[in-house]
């Protein structure tokens, strides 16, 4: 037993001076399998330094990446009911609660007004944490809030998608915004406003049928999966298998589905040269 004794006394640490790390303060990455503290990947806009996998961030994360602390949010304070009485396995208002105290968000999609190099924009951005992304009422109203905005204000619009699809507790009420958005977003089409589609991972569902892929530009970041139907649902169905990468934004990209994609680190500055490109009259500058 002497290997087990020197085992014992060679360890010096108390247990009571032991630290544990806080919950959530390293990061794994979900490509390459490195583990990285939060603050790493913050200074790298979440990215992995390791093989550019990009993590899935909040509209606010966004917000701060485009507009630096500069911006004004937009209808914050419009929030879901459960108009429909929807008492499933859990009530859609407790969802809804706990949603909004977990994100620390009124509902599916923040909106903000800010500016890039001295250029204004509206972004409409969604978060995955908020009950899947799920596109509900409130979603719809947002966005068609920012078209009326855009259009009185002579700004371009940006929506970045990141969404699960229709949400169901609100039955055909959800339905209802694919149509809503896309008649908004053709209003703003012709007042000759821009509108930039970015979409993220993953953008899916009635999300992708509407205003995801209606944008002037449509673009994307890496490896973000894109589609209605997700791939293990098309594959049952028509029984072959699927290509590679297939609903992929690279995949998109190559079928002429996307304009570009890109690197999160290069977002503000192509931005930047996008609004170069559609300049407004003077009531927007």
């Amino acid at each position: 037993m002497g290997w087990f004794k020197r085992l014992r006394e060679g360890i010096q640490t108390q247990t009571s001076d032991k630290k544990e790390v806080p919950d959530g303060f390293w990061q794994k990455c979900k490509s390459c399998g490195g583990t990285f503290t939060i603050l790493e990947l913050e200074k790298n806009l979440f990215v992995c330094p390791d093989c550019d996998y990009h993590f899935r961030i909040g509209s606010h994360d966004y917000f701060n990446i485009i507009f630096g602390s500069r911006y004004k949010l937009l209808f914050d304070n419009i929030t879901s009911l459960n108009f429909l009485e929807w008492t499933d396995l859990k009530s859609y208002d407790d969802r809804l609660e706990s949603a909004k105290e977990l994100t620390s968000l009124s509902d599916a999609i923040s909106v903000a007004v800010g500016k890039v190099n001295r250029k204004p924009l509206v972004i409409a951005a969604m978060d995955f944490s908020f009950i899947g992304g799920s596109m509900g009422s409130v979603v719809g109203e947002k966005i068609a809030r920012s078209v009326d905005y855009c259009i009185e204000h002579r700004t371009p619009l940006m929506i970045i998608s990141k969404s699960g699809g229709a949400r169901m507790m609100e039955s055909a009420f959800s339905l209802m915004q694919l149509a809503k958005t896309s008649t908004k977003l053709a209003q703003l089409s012709r007042e000759a406003i821009p509108y930039f589609s970015f979409l993220t991972d993953p953008t899916t569902g009635g999300v992708t049928a509407s205003f995801a892929m209606l944008g002037d530009i449509n673009f994307s970041e890496p490896k973000a999966l894109i589609g209605f139907a997700g791939p293990r649902v098309i594959k049952e169905t028509i029984k072959k298998d699927l290509p590679e990468g297939f609903q992929r934004s690279e995949f998109l990209l190559d079928h002429g589905f996307l304009d570009f994609i890109i690197h999160r680190s290069e977002l503000k500055d192509r931005l930047n040269e996008l609004l170069s490109y559609f300049p407004m009259d003077k009531a927007a500058q």
